[in-house]
């Protein structure tokens, strides 16, 4: 069996490393292995595999891949993959979730302590060596205990956020499709998503965990951040299209809401002349809330397991409902 590893990307840290495609190699050799640095290669080497290991399949290239039956991705969102002609195949996707639940979950309780605790102002006073005492306290320091935090999405990233902000003393609020599925730990209360209106008001932390679909695109707009109490802070590790960013900017500056910790955007990089970047209610991170020091061994541990499974013909993990996009 053929099969294609096509994880690329112009910044090192989402490249697998050539040492796991060998690894790979080395503990299924009965099995041919292409791999591709760039999309160009991908293309070129696609038409005949079987199997691809890749964080993207594009249009052009599933038209390419004749023998193509099964796709996985090093990463839990799948969503640029579920294009038309992709959800109407035979072709079988499965992704890692779960694999940074963790992670991503500390990056959460990271930036909102930060926020909270006024970390940015004293980060910057601090390159201009002056003792800002007076002004961050005029600007008050708030606590995750007795907060009341919204996750939008109780899959494995924001049940993780769920546990950790009730164990330090949060309230805490899901938002999910699925109401009367088992309850995630540290959740208090379970809302459907056309209720999102309605604990908006309540909420001193939101936090986006919710899969980029057809129905998440643009959650957060206008409507919902004027919503938002005055020093609500907004949490964004999902996708960047789940929140309108020129209203978001809007709302920082015009302070509905008090601000924002973003690690995802519409366009990555973030171009330099977005507004986002000279807000001062805003905490940017370059999409690294996900990565973990053993990344790559987990990323391609998944895989493998279930490259075991796809050979003796069990069930594969992850599967993703290419219908309802995750």
């Amino acid at each position: 069996m053929r099969i294609l590893i096509a994880i690329h990307s112009p910044f090192a840290m989402w490249r697998i490393p050539q040492g796991h495609v060998e690894c790979l190699r080395r503990d299924f050799p009965h099995h041919e292995w292409r791999h591709a640095r760039d999309e160009e290669e991908a293309q070129r080497l696609i038409p005949d595999v079987e199997v691809a290991f890749s964080s993207q399949v594009t249009r052009a290239q599933l038209a390419s891949a004749r023998r193509l039956q099964w796709i996985h991705s090093p990463t839990a969102g799948v969503g640029s993959m579920l294009f038309t002609e992709m959800k109407e195949s035979g072709v079988v996707i499965t992704n890692s979730r779960g694999m940074a639940a963790d992670t991503m979950a500390e990056h959460v309780l990271a930036v909102t302590l930060a926020l909270f605790r006024r970390i940015p102002e004293a980060v910057r006073s601090q390159t201009t060596r002056i003792w800002a005492q007076d002004a961050i306290s005029a600007l008050g320091s708030r606590t995750i205990a007795g907060a009341t935090v919204l996750v939008i999405g109780l899959g494995a990233i924001g049940s993780a956020v769920a546990s950790r902000m009730a164990r330090l003393g949060a309230y805490v609020i899901g938002i999910r499709r699925r109401v009367s599925a088992p309850p995630a730990d540290g959740v208090a209360e379970v809302v459907p998503p056309d209720r999102l209106a309605d604990v908006l008001p309540a909420a001193d932390v939101v936090v986006v965990a919710a899969p980029h679909t057809r129905e998440t695109r643009g959650l957060i707009g206008p409507a919902e951040l004027r919503a938002m109490k005055h020093d609500a802070i907004l949490v964004n590790v999902s996708r960047g299209r789940l929140v309108d960013e020129d209203a978001l900017a809007t709302a920082l500056v015009e302070q509905w809401i008090g601000g924002a910790a973003l690690d995802v955007f519409v366009r990555e990089p973030l171009p330099p002349d977005s507004p986002l970047w000279d807000l001062s209610g805003v905490l940017i991170t370059p999409h690294t809330s996900g990565f973990r020091p053993d990344h790559w061994d987990a990323a391609t541990r998944i895989f493998a397991e279930n490259l075991r499974r796809f050979d003796s013909g069990q069930p594969l993990l992850n599967v993703v409902d290419k219908q309802a996009g995750y």
